[in-house]
């Protein structure tokens, strides 16, 4: 709420007021359920090795790509939905949803990330052992290989193997999902079209990506790469594709008063000094000329 009250609406505001006036107000955020376990892996399945190892902030898009399934109670019964997340940017480059956990289910959704990236031989797909059995089926493994992908699979017993996944599952359940019940599975089919397409890629701010949707992400970058690099000495926030303009950190030229040593504290003994990287190669006193808009009086 804080950052969407600076950014798309240029309220200055301090965090504290937000959650006071949200409170007051009686406004609060969602907050995840409890999880269950909902997957066993298969023993003595053999599966693809870690080449991610918790990297989870490649340099450029179309590198690394994470997936995972998750499923959504209806009425009518269970719908699955399988995802896959490009680990620079988090955008759901492809996602799939049926009421059926065979291995189209995941390949589905990679071919609509393959269809809309076009990424060249090198990808990596990451996935964890929850869902081993449709991530190491022979059809998904075929059609990884004819792309050129390569498969990683997270370890066993670490919670953190596929963490952008899991915070995509827990953002889409408690935003969309579990704010109301579901009688059909059109409903719900129709419900994730909309939080991801009309959303989470083109809306929905995140803190990992300075408070940027993911595709207002990938066109900054798009932009910067396009534009090069600034300058050399120039600020951080300022030339990385995580800020807005809102956001972004600019050098200012600022001065402080100093006073002699051997004299008392007065106007008449005070000089003004620069502050930053210039601040030893410059000094003025009450003598000398003062910079653009100070005055002596």
């Amino acid at each position: 709420m804080h950052a969407e009250l600076r950014i798309e609406h240029g309220i200055r505001v301090g965090r504290k007021r937000v959650a006071r006036l949200m409170k007051a107000a009686g406004i609060s955020g969602v907050l995840p359920r409890k999880r269950r376990r909902t997957t066993v892996r298969l023993p003595g399945l053999r599966v693809a090795p870690d080449l991610v190892e918790g990297d989870f902030r490649p340099d450029g898009p179309n590198q690394t790509w994470s997936a995972d399934i998750t499923y959504i109670s209806t009425w009518e019964g269970f719908l699955y939905l399988a995802h896959v997340q490009d680990l620079f940017s988090r955008l759901i480059v492809g996602w799939s949803i049926a009421d059926h956990l065979r291995a189209e289910l995941v390949v589905s959704a990679l071919e609509m990330a393959l269809y809309r990236r076009r990424p060249t031989p090198g990808l990596i797909h990451h996935s964890d052992q929850g869902w081993a059995a449709q991530y190491t089926a022979v059809l998904f493994g075929k059609r990884c290989a004819k792309a050129g992908i390569e498969i990683s699979m997270g370890s066993v017993g670490d919670c953190y193997d596929n963490a952008v996944c899991e915070a995509f599952h827990a953002s889409i359940k408690k935003e969309r999902i579990y704010r109301r019940s579901w009688p059909s599975r059109a409903e719900a089919r129709a419900a994730v079209f909309e939080y991801i397409e009309g959303f989470y890629n083109p809306r929905r701010r995140h803190s990992t990506l300075g408070y940027l949707s993911p595709i207002e992400f990938e066109r900054d970058h798009a932009e910067h790469a396009a534009g090069g690099s600034n300058s050399a000495n120039a600020s951080i926030a300022s030339i990385a594709p995580r800020g807005s303009d809102r956001l972004t950190k600019r050098h200012l030229s600022t001065v402080r008063v100093d006073f002699a040593g051997d004299g008392p504290i007065s106007p008449e003994n005070a000089r003004l000094l620069p502050t930053g990287t210039a601040q030893a190669a410059t000094t003025w006193s009450r003598s000398e000329r003062l910079p653009a808009g100070l005055s002596d009086e």
